[in-house]
């Protein structure tokens, strides 16, 4: 399948994710590594709380098993939205059963027809999507489809792949970054380099901070600099 451009306008992305001071966000793949303090984590869920929707990526669910829900603070919880290309997500994951709107699961033409009713009777609903060359899913298309859904603001949290994917796609509209005071050496938020031109990295201005706890709260916009 293709993946030109759809038409149309995008809910508002706002990204956000902790990592230790060394920009580490797990010591190794397959492993959750708690960052956050508790003051952050609150403020993670009061940005929950003010999104339509909450994305990750599948394999955050296969590590962590989330609810992506509203606990912490009150307020409405965001309904959960997976990229899983093949259908991986199980249909025991905890998201099913945390009492938030039917999650919707991005996946391609690609992926089994069989997992994707197994899916739908847990209770989710499957949107199929344009892959990319690599047979993920197209973002562009996916944010497209999203916002057909009703959702105007979209709160992306991880993991690695989807952070990188986001940023690398120019999808981002806020940046809201957690800092821990420690260091890690372990698995990056960011895999490679995400321009070969040093003066087209993406920058954030409107920059903003804050200590909450023991952590650094750093928040901005993010813009590309034309070379």
């Amino acid at each position: 399948m293709t993946n030109t451009e759809p038409a149309g306008v995008r809910p508002y992305v706002t990204l956000t994710y902790a990592q230790s001071l060394d920009g580490s966000i797990a010591a190794q793949a397959g492993r959750p590594l708690a960052l956050s303090g508790a003051e952050s984590l609150r403020l993670t869920h009061r940005l929950r709380a003010q999104h339509d929707g909450i994305l990750v990526g599948i394999g955050t669910v296969l590590i962590d098993d989330p609810q992506l829900t509203v606990r912490l603070v009150e307020g409405r919880n965001p309904r959960p939205v997976i990229v899983d290309s093949q259908l991986r997500c199980p249909p025991t994951a905890r998201l099913f059963r945390a009492g938030t709107a039917h999650p919707l699961i991005a996946t391609t033409t690609l992926a089994p027809e069989s997992r994707a009713k197994a899916l739908q009777q847990a209770g989710a609903r499957i949107l199929r999507l344009p892959h990319t060359a690599d047979a993920r899913v197209s973002l562009p298309h996916l944010l497209a489809a999203l916002r057909a859904e009703g959702l105007t603001s979209l709160m992306v949290e991880g993991g690695a792949g989807i952070i990188t994917s986001f940023i690398r796609s120019q999808l981002v509209d806020e940046i809201v970054l957690t800092i821990a005071p420690l260091l890690v050496g372990g698995m990056h938020a960011i895999s490679g380099p995400l321009s070969a031109d040093t003066t087209a990295l993406p920058r954030l201005r409107n920059l903003t901070w804050q200590q909450l706890g023991s952590d650094l709260i750093v928040q901005g916009i993010p813009y590309w600099p034309t070379p």
